[in-house]
């Protein structure tokens, strides 16, 4: 086999580094534009629409990174054909160099995400910009100051930028809120013909933080407690037997030498807020409700009780929650509530968006459900969010932990406030 001649050899490797030298910075390129469209679209869309000043801050700083990648791209095609302005080598490498920062954290907070399309864009474009900062940096072996500069200018902004979001930013975002239920009863009024009484309740939810709160469900009811009264100190042994006693019951568990406390049954329970309704920041919402018994109710003392299951509004958006279903009444009822034997449960339902676009495109779409139980032995209000086909599966301690902390939710519990009922059966006797 015959050896072509070196001019033509040489002719074929010139012909092949001129093929190479142009589709180069092409791939670059398209690189930058991919990006800068992926984060754009975020971008934008966080920066408009998102719940915090973290998201808008984030959003303003993905429609910068995007709008850096489009002017790396430019120059990326001046450095390599036109070489009009003596700085496009640096500039590009600016832009590669945002565009690779920023697709990897992009990419971090995408891998808790559930979408694997998202994953594999967003890889692919991190791996594409790494190798476009590269390919650049090589180029710009001639001028190693503005290569320098360019680095020390970069990294020291992104240093600064994440440690000012951290310290002014994230901290305070992760602060608490809870707002707080007040009960406070009014004097008994006897009806006209002495055979009956009531007694009025206002109820209040203040919230005295600057986050708003959705309201999951909200519930009140009272509970009638028999206690009669021992004429002698009672033993050690029957205080160890009312605390075992009172461990599966949710009032709590109170110890007398005298009086002899037995389990509280259920007189009345009702929301007393809409579910999918909302609190606003420094607001506060009051109501009154009136609890009746008869005259010769059987009970000494009655204790009230109010619940209210939130969400923080900064956390996620909710779409209008209507009522679902009954537990008792068939439909699609998870098997940890129909095996409940003590209570029942009215179920409403709701859309769940996330508070940011990263998050509401790249994660499945999530549901809340609202569970009013009630029975003989008390009364209830929870909140789930789940996907859609993960209603029957009990999720773990950390799993619930995780969720809570995600959509800010916060459960508010006021009571016992109790009522002595002897002076009012007493006046009838008078």
């Amino acid at each position: 086999m015959r050896t072509p001649p070196k001019s033509v050899s040489d002719s074929r490797l010139r012909a092949r580094r001129t093929r190479r030298s142009r589709t180069t910075p092409v791939a670059i390129l398209l690189v930058l534009l991919l990006t800068a469209a992926y984060l754009g679209r975020f971008g934008i869309e966080d920066l408009s629409e998102a719940l915090t000043f973290v998201g808008r801050i984030t959003g303003a700083g993905l429609v910068v990174a995007s709008a850096t990648a489009l002017l790396g791209g430019a120059a990326v095609m001046d450095h390599w054909f036109r070489k009009s302005f003596p700085y496009s080598g640096t500039v590009a490498l600016v832009g590669t160099v945002a565009a690779l920062l920023t697709n990897t954290m992009l990419l971090f907070e995408i891998l808790n995400g559930d979408s694997p399309y998202y994953k594999v864009l967003s890889g692919l474009l991190t791996a594409g910009s790494a190798w476009a900062v590269f390919t650049v940096w090589r180029t710009l072996t001639v001028i190693p100051a503005p290569k320098r500069v360019a680095t020390a200018v970069i990294v020291s902004t992104v240093f600064a930028i994440a440690n000012f979001g951290y310290q002014n930013l994230y901290q305070p975002y992760r602060h608490g809120a809870k707002p707080v239920i007040k009960l406070v009863m009014g004097p008994p009024a006897l009806s006209t013909d002495r055979k009956s009484f009531a007694v009025p309740v206002d109820i209040t939810l203040e919230n005295h933080s600057d986050v708003g709160f959705y309201v999951m469900g909200a519930e009140f009811h009272a509970m009638g407690e028999k206690v009669p009264v021992s004429r002698h100190d009672r033993l050690r042994q029957e205080w160890r037997v009312d605390a075992e006693r009172w461990k599966g019951y949710q009032e709590r568990s109170p110890l007398s030498r005298r009086e002899i406390h037995q389990p509280g049954e259920l007189l009345a329970a009702q929301p007393w807020m809409v579910p999918g309704g909302w609190i606003e920041a420094s607001d506060s919402f009051a109501m009154r409700t009136l609890v009746q018994l008869p005259i010769d109710t059987p009970y000494d003392q009655v204790a009230f009780y109010a619940t209210a299951s939130l969400a923080r509004k900064d956390r996620l958006r909710l779409d209008a929650v209507r009522f679902d279903r009954y537990s008792w009444n068939g439909g699609e009822v998870p098997l940890w509530v129909k095996e409940q034997k003590d209570f029942d449960s009215l179920i409403y339902s709701g859309r769940v968006h996330e508070n940011n676009s990263i998050s509401e495109r790249t994660m499945d779409p999530r549901f809340v459900d609202i569970y009013w139980r009630f029975g003989t032995r008390g009364a209830d209000v929870s909140a789930s969010i789940t996907r859609k086909a993960e209603g029957n599966r009990i999720p773990s301690e950390a799993e619930n932990r995780g969720v809570r902390d995600r959509y800010g939710l916060v459960d508010v519990v006021t009571g016992p406030i109790q009522r002595s009922l002897w002076d009012i059966k007493s006046s009838n006797r008078r």
